[in-house]
């Protein structure tokens, strides 16, 4: 008996596309047949999602990659926003992230808001590790890649529990910004950011109130 499987892929390189669906096709069982949908940008992957309800055809996986430009309106202005919207609109898809994102921060925050059958890290990313993701999405999710698995990891096995506020406070000092601007990217006063780093340098037994000594025990820990 053939089995129908509808996919949308999300992307806004052909070139990575291409790759992901001649793979797709060249990899697949005798008795699984691919119709196979490219939207490189939200408006388009929207537009595509609508139209499969409408149908009464809802897809059965989606690809989608985190970067994407954009939609028109500013309501999607990535690829977390639009598996968001999947999940609300086709609760049964099974949704595949791909992302070059590495960080700890993003990694726990996708996980946790969209809980994606599928998770590769595109550094992580082979043909054949494509093919048995597709394949373990299908019949046994989720399949992470290895660079999830070992966040999620050192996360389990570490003792320290580390709320979302906080988690964004080491993500942004690792990107560089200065402690006096963390307030307005967390829409929390700067006395309250003082407090939230004094409780990171306490929970993570940092003695010097440097921030690169408290990044560096972050990082050995797995949140950062």
């Amino acid at each position: 008996m053939i089995e129908k499987i509808k996919i949308l892929m999300i992307d806004d390189h052909p070139i990575i596309i291409e790759g992901y669906q001649n793979t797709l096709l060249f990899t697949k069982k005798e008795n699984q047949e691919l119709e196979i949908d490219i939207a490189n940008n939200c408006d388009e992957a929207i537009a595509y999602m609508d139209k499969s309800i409408q149908k009464g055809l809802p897809y059965n996986v989606l690809f989608v990659d985190i970067s994407l430009p954009p939609s028109k309106d500013g309501v999607m202005s990535s690829g977390e926003d639009l598996a968001e919207y999947a999940r609300r609109i086709l609760p049964n898809t099974k949704i595949i992230i791909l992302t070059m994102f590495n960080e700890s921060f993003r990694i726990h925050n996708i996980i946790k808001t969209i809980d994606p059958e599928g998770f590769l890290i595109k550094s992580d990313l082979t043909s054949s590790e494509l093919a048995s993701a597709f394949q373990a999405v299908l019949n046994n999710p989720p399949f992470y890649s290895g660079t999830v698995n070992s966040h999620i990891r050192k996360t389990i096995t570490s003792d320290i529990v580390v709320d979302i506020k906080n988690r964004k406070i080491l993500h942004l000092l690792s990107q560089g910004v200065k402690t006096k601007n963390l307030a307005s990217h967390l829409d929390i006063s700067l006395s309250a950011v003082e407090k939230r780093k004094k409780h990171l340098r306490d929970i993570f037994e940092v003695s010097d109130g440097q921030d690169e000594t408290l990044l560096n025990e972050a990082r050995k820990k797995g949140f950062v």
